[in-house]
């Protein structure tokens, strides 16, 4: 995969600008925040809890991003699409990892500040209790690799869908499916190897380890490469739209 070149961060910048001037993306880091706040603090029942732990907060993470992520991404390449404006991208001197690397970066961006702007609710915690700065340090990091991941699948289902409902549909979908893979192993009794297939291949497994303050260097390496992967496929698909 190639690094990032000025016609990426061209690309990333006019990307950003246009989320920004959307209502749309200021709606994603409204839901974000309230649903993380709303299930942390009402149905969780923080001040109920005995123990200076942000591990509840984070547990619903992979949950509100099978919503968050293709909200975000299902624009991005079935509205170029319908606008038709994918199609002069595609004949303009850019190469296809500049088109997917500069969504994908914009996005990124989006989901960082959305992240940034969490920050204040185990910020304001601090004081009530001894909270392990090193365990949200790598809460944070789980979180940050997980939505790198998801937002990778998310814009190849947007490149794949017809329009913008089916991206999000897809995305839902097939984000829920990666998320959920690993509890199939806690309720059906499963061949040890097939058991640890199934949770190598769930996203939330690989979660896990980042939540408990772990920072695994094969959960990190499973982020990078699925997140490589996806965009690799994203850009063959534009390739095959290209030549079609």
């Amino acid at each position: 995969m190639k690094g990032l070149s000025s016609q990426t961060i061209a690309l990333a910048k006019k990307e950003l600008s246009s989320a920004l001037h959307s209502p749309a993306t200021y709606g994603v880091w409204v839901f974000f925040l309230l649903f993380m706040s709303i299930t942390f603090f009402y149905l969780q029942k923080f001040f109920s809890l005995d123990t200076a732990s942000l591990r509840p907060y984070f547990s619903v993470i992979p949950l509100v991003y099978t919503l968050l992520i293709p909200a975000i991404t299902m624009k991005s390449w079935a509205e170029e699409r319908k606008t038709g404006t994918a199609e002069l991208l595609l004949t303009m001197p850019f190469s296809e990892w500049d088109l997917v690397l500069g969504k994908f970066l914009s996005s990124f961006i989006i989901l960082i500040i959305a992240l940034l702007l969490s920050l204040g609710i185990p910020m304001s915690l601090l004081p009530l209790g001894a909270f392990d700065l090193g365990v949200i340090f790598s809460e944070y990091i789980g979180a940050l690799l997980l939505g790198m991941t998801a937002l990778a699948l998310g814009l190849l289902f947007s490149a794949i869908a017809k329009n913008q409902i089916s991206a999000f549909l897809g995305g839902v979908v097939v984000l829920l499916v990666m998320m959920l893979l690993n509890q199939i192993t806690t309720i059906m009794d499963l061949p040890r190897v097939i058991a640890d297939i199934v949770n190598y291949l769930s996203l939330a497994f690989h979660f896990e380890s980042f939540a408990r303050g772990i920072l695994d260097s094969r959960d990190i390496l499973y982020f990078l490469l699925v997140t490589c992967l996806c965009l690799f496929i994203n850009t063959r698909v534009l390739l095959f739209r290209k030549w079609r």
